[in-house]
């Protein structure tokens, strides 16, 4: 059976690390890092999402602030208001929650946010310096992914990582990340997609594999090598009676089969997941600290 690689308990130490950085600002009489949520709508699950985002910062000691607007709100408006938070000297981290309203361009609203701030890592500055290997902000769910790898001490240095699925959010972003000659990358990555005419022999030679597809149990036990590593970022409502809220919550990976042929795996939820509201303070406290050291 494989061991299971638990995204809360290290998404709690990596808050427990930030929250005595923080601590020692404050003792200090120093600023604190100060994180922006711009939120456009009503939509239940970006609620959902601002809110956590919101009360993790405020659990550690920073600044956070939600910026909640109705649908009609305009382009141009989130624009100047965008703006106003890039010359805010009291916020380093500004992220405008996706998916923004139908009349709202989204890539002008992430290519309006200083780079200095894009603690969502999804500006165009911020994409080309990962692709080059510059320091840069890293998306937060594929950051989470290489830092789940970091704490459980599993060897990327020329093993074969395979990503399933190509999406700017999670699948294109931890294959770069991975390629990346440094300690947790170097890795020998392979991305496939809905193109590849037989993706099993992909997956079964992969020493790590990495579904980002968005398919309820799309990756069998049949479909990977015995003893690989399973990242599984997948989040998918299938329905349950046996629940009150009548779905639970899956991942791309057929778990219960998957884990018995695994070395280590991440369950859904509880895996990747917590990382990436993680990740996210980790960005905020690092805009902060860049900011203030003039880089």
């Amino acid at each position: 059976m494989a061991q299971i690689i638990d995204g809360k308990k290290v998404a709690e130490e990596i808050r427990v690390e930030l929250k005595i950085k923080v601590s020692k600002l404050i003792q200090s009489g120093k600023q604190v890092p100060g994180l922006v949520t711009i939120l456009v709508g009503d939509n239940p699950a970006s609620q959902s999402y601002v809110n956590s985002k919101s009360k993790a910062c405020s659990e550690i000691g920073m600044l956070s602030k939600i910026e909640k607007h109705t649908e009609d709100f305009s382009e141009e408006a989130l624009l100047k208001l965008v703006n106003s938070y890039n010359e805010n000297k009291d916020y380093h981290g500004i992220l405008v929650q996706l998916p923004l309203p139908k009349h709202i361009n989204e890539q002008k609203i992430i290519e309006a946010i200083d780079p200095a701030k894009d603690v969502d890592g999804f500006h165009p500055v911020s994409v080309g310096n990962l692709v080059i290997g510059k320091n840069t902000f890293y998306p937060c769910t594929p950051y989470g992914v290489v830092e789940l790898l970091l704490r459980y001490n599993i060897p990327t240095e020329g093993k074969h990582v395979v990503v399933v699925g190509r999406s700017n959010i999670v699948g294109k972003p931890v294959a770069n990340m991975l390629l990346q000659k440094k300690k947790g990358a170097n890795a020998v990555v392979t991305v496939c997609h809905s193109a590849a005419e037989d993706l099993t022999q992909f997956t079964k030679s992969a020493d790590i594999l990495i579904a980002a597809i968005g398919k309820a149990h799309f990756i069998k036990a049949d479909m990977i090598k015995e003893g690989a590593v399973i990242i599984d970022v997948g989040i998918n409502r299938v329905e349950d009676q046996a629940s009150k809220k009548g779905y639970r919550l899956v991942g791309d990976v057929d778990f219960a089969e998957v884990e018995k042929k695994a070395s280590f795996i991440t369950p859904v939820p509880g895996g990747v997941g917590p990382m990436t509201i993680a990740m996210l303070l980790k960005n905020t406290f690092e805009a902060y600290s860049r900011i203030n050291s003039g880089l």
